[in-house]
């Protein structure tokens, strides 16, 4: 039995945040993934971190892969999504962009906008 251990990038954990490295490294994860909850931040921004607790949450216990990327980081991937601020959560479905979120919002919003992809 052959193992491709590239191919398990986002099946690693989905149990906990991805933390994304790169254009390519996010597109893999939408790809092998149904939906993805992209989290755009930034490591001193407070709304982020009131955030990164809901999103921890949400990786574990829904059925979305959680994906966080570090927009200081990652400058050209936030610009090519249109970030320009943080926190945006970005949701992927069958590898389309279909919804953005700009700022922090309630785990009750976030998990029932995961759920109309995930149902």
């Amino acid at each position: 039995m052959a193992t491709d251990t590239a191919s398990d990038v986002g099946t690693a954990s989905t149990n906990e945040p991805l933390h994304v490295d790169g254009q390519s490294h996010l597109d893999d994860i939408v790809e092998e993934n149904d939906v993805v909850l992209t989290d755009f931040y930034a490591d001193w921004c407070g709304p982020c971190q009131m955030l990164e607790p809901i999103v921890e949450k949400l990786a574990a216990e829904t059925d979305a892969t959680v994906a966080k990327v570090d927009v200081d980081a990652n400058q050209g991937l936030a610009a090519a999504y249109g970030v320009q601020g943080v926190p945006t959560l970005v949701l992927f479905a069958d590898g389309e962009q279909v919804e953005e979120v700009v700022g922090v919002r309630g785990e009750e919003q976030l998990r029932s906008l995961i759920g109309r992809y995930t149902e």
